[in-house]
């Protein structure tokens, strides 16, 4: 039996920090509103994208969110999406305006998902630091702790986003990732889980409560988010087994904790195989 444990502060690593300020969004009820917000917006496509100048195909207007936010892309761009390739030619598109409605995604999630498509990243981007040998993350600052040299820039980007569908902080890259796996996109999905993977100072909660969105959110096929949580949570196992967060989440059940069960068995087997391979055997 785990010990009940209601630490607020059991975290894998240092601290996370919470950005409870939540994507604020405009009234676009007015037409005129709408047509000087899309001139903004494609001028905005050409003026940050120099290498993309040459696009000639359609401007589709995207209506994102509870509050229609909107965005607007070449149709070209959008066609590397098979989400958007069916878009194009189904009852999601009106073909006179070539507006795309989608009110169930988050406009912050849809906003990475459209900088990737163009760029090929999002922000932060992923950036490889020669000198040290590593991956980190744009912007991020740098450990004091010279023993680190393999962890520059970990944990310094904020990691969680409000995500209005489930009401409360989730780790941005597997909202991001879970979104690119219903737009189809298998880069952008190894993009967000590598970026995850340089995050540390998570907190039990938010990572169970994100791991639960992922389960709810990815086909039983997935291997590479679902394993990546079930690999953290057995790696960190000593910190979730003191916390209460996990124990009530236990208690709640669901598919991860059976498919967790299941990790820690294999583990378990491949620790005992070891050794017996490496115990003298006897007649």
């Amino acid at each position: 039996m785990f010990k009940r444990s209601f630490r607020s502060q059991d975290r894998v690593d240092k601290p996370a920090r919470h950005n409870k300020k939540s994507t604020t969004t405009t009234n676009n009820t007015s037409s005129t509103r709408d047509q000087q917000k899309l001139s903004k917006l494609q001028q905005s496509i050409e003026d940050t994208l120099p290498q993309k100048r040459n696009l000639s195909s359609p401007i589709v207007t995207l209506a994102v969110g509870r509050e229609a936010r909107l965005f607007a892309a070449h149709e070209e761009v959008l066609m590397q999406s098979a989400f958007f390739q069916r878009a194009c030619r189904d009852q999601y598109l009106d073909a006179q305006s070539k507006r795309v409605s989608i009110p169930d995604e988050e406009p912050e999630v849809f906003s990475a998902v459209l900088e990737y498509l163009y760029k090929g990243d999002y922000y932060p981007r992923l950036l490889h630091n020669k000198q040290r040998n590593a991956w980190e993350l744009e912007d991020a600052a740098r450990s004091p702790d010279p023993s680190e040299k393999n962890q520059a820039g970990r944990g310094a980007v904020e990691p969680t986003m409000y995500v209005h569908s489930a009401g409360q902080h989730l780790l941005r890259d597997t909202v991001i990732y879970c979104a690119a796996d219903r737009y189809g996109l298998e880069e952008l999905k190894r993009l967000a889980l590598r970026k995850q993977g340089l995050q540390s100072g998570i907190d039990v909660g938010t990572i169970l409560r994100s791991a639960r969105y992922a389960y709810d959110n990815t086909p039983d096929s997935d291997s590479r988010l679902r394993a990546h949580y079930l690999a953290l949570i057995i790696r960190c196992r000593r910190t979730f087994k003191r916390s209460g967060t996990m124990q009530a989440e236990m208690e709640n059940g669901g598919k991860l904790f059976f498919d967790l069960f299941v990790a820690l068995s294999n583990h378990l087997d491949d620790v005992v195989d070891l050794k017996n391979s490496s115990s003298p055997r006897t007649v």
